[in-house]
């Protein structure tokens, strides 16, 4: 029990050098609000970017399929590593394009997850391809993204934590 109490002790010590000493809490507090920050703001450049990657994926036309790797790697390199100087910025760009491949993925298979007899069933009622997709589709697929869509988030407030 004596032992108990002194590593207790030591515990409560090292909590104090480690948060309250030199006001250390507020630096923490500071890299928590970046990591919140850049989070929220590639989880919004990778949902515009997901859902435009994966329209484009489920889309007829061969011109519209599938980014190269290559093409993403220039760009990140040569104009967000070179013209931004704002690390935070350049941050949440390169977490936002990273992310959005991953987004594009979750909102296909939840779009896809759909019964075709429901784009039948628009079609049937006189909508376009368009307002069925928009009024009936999306609305479902959404549904069905929500659980990996949250996933996706915590796994960005995981991996930005690299960022410092």
């Amino acid at each position: 029990m004596e032992l108990f109490l002194q590593e207790l002790a030591k515990l409560g010590d090292r909590f104090y050098l480690a948060f309250v000493a030199a006001d250390r809490w507020k630096l923490y507090l500071s890299g928590l609000g970046n990591t919140l920050a850049i989070t929220l703001g590639a989880i919004c450049i990778s949902t515009v970017l997901g859902m435009l990657l994966c329209l484009m994926k489920i889309s007829r036309y061969r011109i519209l399929r599938g980014i190269p790797v290559v093409v993403q790697l220039m760009f990140i390199y040569f104009v967000v590593l070179v013209t931004w100087t704002n690390k935070t910025a350049v941050g949440i760009i390169a977490f936002g394009l990273n992310s959005a491949a991953y987004t594009a993925e979750i909102f296909r298979s939840g779009i896809l997850a759909v019964d075709k007899g429901q784009m039948e069933a628009g079609r049937s009622l006189g909508l376009t391809h368009g307002q069925t997709m928009w009024s009936i589709i999306f609305p479902q697929g959404i549904k069905n993204c929500l659980p990996t869509y949250a996933s996706e988030f915590i796994v960005l407030v995981k991996e930005t934590a690299v960022v410092g």
